[in-house]
């Protein structure tokens, strides 16, 4: 009984099944109307005469037959292609990106359970899109939001993922194809569309398939690029490339580099000279009284030299510190300009140099809020830096201008020397404390302070200073000063 029970059930939970049971049943309906419409001729069976009747009869038996199994038929299609439609349609939906698509069958065959795995397919395929862009909005946001320049290349280099700021390092390096000179890998494409700093690591992750970090020099700035391989099994699809501009931590590594080696040699160079001319006087190696004062002055000078560059180092910790006393007040910019040529005329006709100076005359060079003390000193420094690069028979000039910056006056200082100028690398650096353009450090009498005191007094008038030099042409410092000064 149970097997006749269990037989029922999956004939009934069966498309088969519910398939012969309606034929069965097609079946025997058409052979019951058959046996009840025959059966009243029976006695009459071997009658010759009503052969046409019998005919006729089983005609008629036979079009009710076939109109019932048409019936039937269409009965039993409708029941199985509905489900069938309905899963038809929610698939094409599906296929248009309409995740939440779900049929509604409640039959328990292998349609009913068709449709049910297919809701939950749906389902999943939902859920799995929704997480899908929650983490690409995710990437997103974080893509967007990072400082670093982040661009993926596909196999053929070209950019398929960047975010706005590598889209804006692409476009400034877009330009570089002509002007950068490069060697090409050996038996690798050279991959036009990778921009040229990125051309050459590029080529290298796509051969060896390795991550590689590299710093690449573009103009004056240095930026740091990690690429790693995207691989998908053993196939190289692509890369990604993080780039960082690292021209400060670059700059300030090659100050404090410079710092180290500047400073030991400021101090040991006169130290050195102390400690020996001060031991040959203990010794009395020098006999006569001539050369004995020379020594002396010799360890004089050096020691003012040592003052003066304590002193310098000093003056610009005091001031990056904001500790230095400022006597702003209302001053002749023309009178200081004029007391800077007087004192520095007669140093110049000894070294040949010819020294001028351009000011206004109808309009006196006042400014409402400056420490003429510290602008004369800005002023010594400069002129004093410009004598000692300036060669015999070139010239100085000292010019002052009245400006008009975004409506505000301002007076403008040039100072412009003849001299040997700055190399085009040194530029960045000349403001920084101890540093010389003079990589060999030739004593021409400075510390190495003095442009730095002069950067930290102009940005304590709230001003601004520029350079421009050429070499083997001049240099010209230009300085911007606020007539009515800024609290």
């Amino acid at each position: 009984m149970k097997l006749w029970d269990r037989l029922a059930r999956l004939l009934w939970h069966s498309v088969v099944g519910k398939l012969w049971a309606t034929i069965m049943l097609l079946v025997a309906v058409v052979l019951l109307i058959l046996g009840v419409f025959l059966l009243q001729y029976i006695d009459i069976w071997f009658d010759e005469n009503s052969s046409h009747d019998i005919k006729v009869l089983f005609i008629i038996t036979a079009i009710i037959g076939f109109l019932l199994s048409t019936f039937f038929a269409f009965f039993l299609s409708a029941k199985i292609q509905q489900p069938l439609l309905q899963l038809k349609n929610a698939a094409d939906s599906v296929s248009q990106g309409d995740y939440s698509t779900r049929v509604h069958i409640s039959s328990s065959d292998e349609i009913g359970q068709l449709a049910n795995t297919f809701n939950n397919m749906t389902e999943q395929l939902d859920k799995l899109i929704h997480a899908l862009n929650h983490e690409k909005n995710h990437l997103s946001s974080i893509l967007r939001s990072m400082g670093d320049s982040v661009i993926t290349f596909d196999s053929e280099g070209q950019v398929i993922l960047t975010n706005p700021s590598g889209q804006l390092l692409i476009n400034g390096w877009s330009s570089l194809e002509l002007a950068w000179e490069q060697e090409p890998v050996e038996d690798v494409p050279s991959f036009p569309g990778v921009p040229m700093p990125l051309r050459q690591l590029f080529q290298h992750v796509m051969k060896d398939g390795k991550d590689l970090t590299e710093k690449v020099h573009v103009h004056s700035s240095v930026w740091s690029v990690v690429m790693a391989p995207l691989q998908s099994g053993n196939v190289i699809r692509g890369a990604v490339a993080v780039i960082r501009n690292v021209t400060e931590e670059h700059k300030l590594d090659k100050l404090r580099r410079d710092f180290v080696a500047n400073i030991s040699h400021e101090i040991r160079t006169p130290l050195s000279m102390l400690q020996g001319y001060s031991e040959a006087l203990l010794d009395d190696i020098v006999a006569s009284p001539e050369e004995r004062k020379e020594l002396v002055q010799v360890i004089y000078d050096e020691s003012l030299r040592m003052g003066r560059l304590v002193n310098d180092f000093l003056d610009i910790a005091r001031m990056e510190a904001g500790h230095v006393e400022m006597n702003f007040q209302e001053i002749d910019l023309g009178m200081v300009i004029r007391r800077v040529h007087r004192k520095f005329q007669v140093y110049a006709k000894e070294r040949e140099v010819a020294l001028h100076v351009k000011a206004p005359h109808d309009k006196p060079l006042t400014l409402r809020q400056a420490d003429e003390d510290r602008l004369e000193q800005v002023l010594t420094n400069l002129m004093d830096n410009a004598l000692r690069h300036t060669p015999a028979g070139k010239s100085i000039t000292i010019g002052a201008e009245h400006l008009s910056v975004n409506g505000e006056p301002y007076i403008q200082l040039k100072i412009s020397d003849e001299g040997v100028g700055i190399p085009p690398e040194d530029v960045p650096y000349i403001f920084e404390r101890f540093y010389k353009a003079d990589k060999a450090r030739k004593r021409t009498g400075g510390t190495g302070l003095g442009l730095a005191i002069v950067k930290n007094m102009i940005d304590l008038h709230h001003g601004k200073i520029h350079v421009d030099s050429t070499a083997a042409t001049g240099t010209t410092f230009t300085l911007l000063l606020p007539v009515e000064g800024k609290e």
